[in-house]
């Protein structure tokens, strides 16, 4: 039977943990003599005060609990962050719509990046920071978080880690799971800080360092100004950006093993030479097809190449170019790297690269079993055999993947928009992408949605970030058995 009592306990404590993040945008506040301090003092008393009271209600209840708690603890976590997040920009009035206010929010914990927004640099500094650091705190996600630095979740740290990270092989780093999280939490504050650094020298201010590399380490693409990064005509700080963009699709054990020096490793993995060859081979036809249909240089052809194939790829979703101004054949290659995303164990969201490396494998032995049909041929990664679980858990991923995407597409286009601009909006927002192509393309924005549009697009983003399956269970008859 599910124990409601221990979700509630640390859904309140989670809550709590919203409330204290909130206070991180005061002092920009202040500096900045914006009027947004009393709506996040507000907001930040209101989440406090919440989440304080239903984990002190529940503080009794014994800590331990299971994978189905664990799927409903981190489903709802969600919803409820996205809720209370998105107060100080009701209260502020600078999104008095609660439905806008609400996409916004969830677009950002999601790190999906589609934004509703058409006045970028009219909003305070402080409810900048704060529509940051819902990408920052998403992107290496809230259950890792709460695990990393909130011991007193004890024994259930584990379901909820699976719930949270369910790719096909979640790696640890340490038998213990508090001391993966801290880990990978050390990895990704310490990459957001260089980040910071790198942009500071290419001549952008603090509070706009601050917030991009916040938005970069997460793969989420907000950004401080309407035209994204197109608004620095700087390669030095699009190059720097595309690095770092780089590494957050990367697998972040990787990243732990890069950093002690271990490289040999990282290149052994059969997922890191496919992402960097999968980056390199669609950066050169880019750059190629820019250079002769763009009039651009050599270097202007590879820079916006490589910054847009990085940015779809890892589903970070910023911007240096029109894309959908460029030939067709780009911009379709550009919507099918929108089903890719980066690696698994990384921020990135969408079918991730070890699921498609996994498929080529499978597909390529069944041409061989064909042939040899009583033959034992494993699927091997990093030389190891893959179990037929974990196969079939592929498989039913991408099945999924594709089904949501064509429901979408349906539901979509039934409220007006054509094909392009329906199958643009279903492809980024579930695979938390961003800016997708027509009427969502990286010029426009998804304001001129209907409320039940966005409520709609924001279902596909919790379900993308928690890779639908963690969703989907939950709509099950059987998940709620006794």
């Amino acid at each position: 039977m599910i124990n409601f009592r221990i979700i509630f306990k640390v859904l309140g404590l989670l809550l709590l943990l919203e409330g204290l993040f909130m206070l991180f945008a005061i002092p920009f506040s202040l500096y900045y003599h914006d009027n947004d301090l009393v709506p996040i003092l507000i907001s930040s008393g209101i989440s406090i005060i919440t989440g304080g009271l239903t984990w002190i209600f529940f503080i009794k209840t014994p800590t331990s609990f299971g994978r189905r708690e664990g799927y409903i603890i981190v489903t709802f976590s969600w919803i409820i962050f996205s809720f209370f997040g998105s107060l100080p920009f009701v209260l502020s009035g600078e999104i008095p719509n609660f439905t806008d206010a609400f996409f916004e929010t969830i677009s950002g914990f999601t790190t999906t990046g589609a934004s509703i927004l058409n006045d970028i640099e009219s909003m305070s500094h402080g409810l900048l920071l704060w529509r940051s650091m819902t990408q920052w705190i998403g992107g290496m996600g809230i259950i890792v978080l709460s695990i990393a630095i909130l011991p007193i979740l004890g024994i259930g740290g584990m379901q909820l880690f699976i719930a949270e990270v369910p790719g096909p092989t979640p790696d640890k780093l340490h038998p213990r799971i508090k001391a993966t999280a801290t880990r990978l939490w050390g990895i990704y504050i310490i990459f957001t800080g260089l980040e910071a650094i790198f942009l500071l020298f290419g001549g952008m201010d603090l509070f706009d360092a601050v917030c991009h590399s916040f938005t970069t380490m997460a793969t989420g693409g907000f950004s401080t100004k309407q035209a994204s990064i197109a608004f620095y005509a700087s390669p030095y700080i699009q190059y720097v950006i595309t690095f770092f963009m780089f590494l957050a699709g990367t697998n972040f054990t990787l990243s732990y093993f890069a950093l002690h020096m271990k490289f040999g490793k990282v290149w052994k993995n059969e997922e890191f030479r496919f992402y960097v060859g999968l980056l390199l081979g669609v950066t050169f036809i880019v750059s190629v097809v820019l250079y002769f249909t763009e009039n651009l240089p050599v270097e202007g052809s590879f820079r916006n190449a490589v910054f847009q194939v990085v940015s779809i790829i890892t589903t970070t979703g910023y911007v240096t170019a029109d894309y959908s101004r460029w030939v067709p054949f780009l911009w379709v290659i550009i919507l099918m790297l929108m089903f890719t995303g980066g690696s698994a164990g990384s921020t990135g969201g969408s079918i991730k690269m070890m699921r498609i490396l996994l498929l080529l494998k499978n597909s390529w032995l069944e041409l061989k079993r064909m042939i040899h049909p009583n033959a034992i041929l494993p699927v091997r990664f990093n030389h190891r055999s893959v179990s037929s679980q974990i196969i079939s858990n592929v498989l039913a991923f991408i099945i999924f993947y594709l089904l949501i995407t064509i429901f979408g597409v349906i539901v979509i286009s039934f409220l007006g928009y054509d094909l392009d601009s329906s199958f643009g909006a279903v492809a980024a927002t579930l695979g938390n992408v961003g800016p997708g192509i027509g009427a969502v393309g990286p010029a426009e924005n998804y304001y001129h949605f209907s409320g039940f549009g966005k409520w709609f697009l924001s279902f596909l983003m919790l379900m993308g970030r928690l890779e639908l399956l963690t969703v989907l269970v939950i709509f099950s008859p059987s998940f709620w058995k006794k």
